[in-house]
């Protein structure tokens, strides 16, 4: 059984289509992270799933039942754009005050639990207002959590950390995933850093979904790649732009050789033609290179 399944969903806001005919398939015990650009209709889709903007055509089933099913919704947590918290309040009331509008039994030990959880347990007595933006999207996290839901479903909870934050965030979401019973829907701009805890993908554009994927289903599909620097750039460019199909310079200056060859080859074919390598690696390229190659129609 899937987490989600969703076919042919579709979603209109009067004559413009925001989601057309979008399918998706997340697995149980899932990192499915969502991919798109702004626009796309990634944040539309998750509004969907989460039942606060109806359809306007195709189907969602949660765990083989229909997303509006009762007993599917209370298996959710949700984070879509802000946690809904008080300013003035501390973390820990903020918390407790969720934990009553679900009527948990137990609330603080469960709260107590949530929050070292998501390692915000020594800044309970912190007023949510005062709270770094790091530590609000972890309040948000911890509020999801809350009932012990098995479905997440969390929009861009990484915009805005520092890359301390982020690591938290990493560990979080693979902590939430240990026991296989939850699944996770996050959708991020940060290809790097979902790249690191994602177990699947769905890229979208304009409304449809393009690609889905495993994480190794991705690491197959990413070239390999020679990266290199020389002491003449421009004219080594020029002569491997001769011999081997892709050649291309990178942000960093390095040239890239995307051919199947050798470091040892490539070295070999520029010193007989006078020119000395002064760096060269084997590299592979990454989830946001791929990302954006695929948008660029894959030239």
């Amino acid at each position: 059984m899937n987490a989600i399944e969703i076919k042919g969903l579709s979603k209109n806001f009067g004559p413009k289509q925001a989601v057309c005919g979008l399918d998706m398939t997340v697995p149980m015990g899932a990192i499915y992270g969502f991919i798109g650009e702004n626009g796309s209709g990634k944040s539309t889709t998750q509004k969907m799933i989460c039942g606060l903007i109806p359809t306007s055509g195709g189907s969602i089933k949660l765990y083989g039942k229909d997303y509006t099913d009762p007993d599917v919704r209370a298996c959710m947590g949700v984070l879509i754009e802000a946690p809904g918290c008080f300013p003035g309040l501390t973390v820990w009331d903020n918390m407790m005050l969720q934990a009553s509008n679900l009527r948990l039994r137990n609330a603080e030990e469960e709260v107590i639990k949530i929050l070292k959880l998501v390692r915000m347990e020594g800044a309970a007595g912190n007023k949510y207002k005062n709270c770094s933006l790091g530590m609000k999207q972890r309040v948000g996290i911890a509020m999801a959590l809350l009932g012990d839901p098995q479905l997440l479903i969390l929009d861009e909870p990484l915009n805005g950390l520092d890359a301390d934050g982020m690591r938290i965030m990493r560990e979080v979401f693979t902590d939430i995933i240990k026991d296989g019973k939850r699944s996770i829907l996050v959708s991020s701009h940060l290809l790097g850093e979902l790249q690191k805890v994602a177990t699947h993908y769905g890229i979208i554009r304009h409304g449809k979904m393009i690609r889905e994927m495993t994480a190794e289903e991705l690491d197959a599909s990413c070239r390999t790649y020679v990266s290199l620097q020389t002491g003449e750039m421009n004219r080594s460019k020029m002569l491997l732009g001769c011999k081997y199909s892709r050649v291309e310079e990178d942000e960093a200056g390095y040239i890239r050789v995307y051919d199947l060859t050798t470091p040892e080859e490539i070295v070999t074919y520029l010193y007989d033609n006078g020119i000395c390598v002064t760096e060269i690696k084997t590299d592979k390229i990454g989830l946001e290179e791929y990302y954006i190659d695929l948008m660029k129609g894959g030239k």
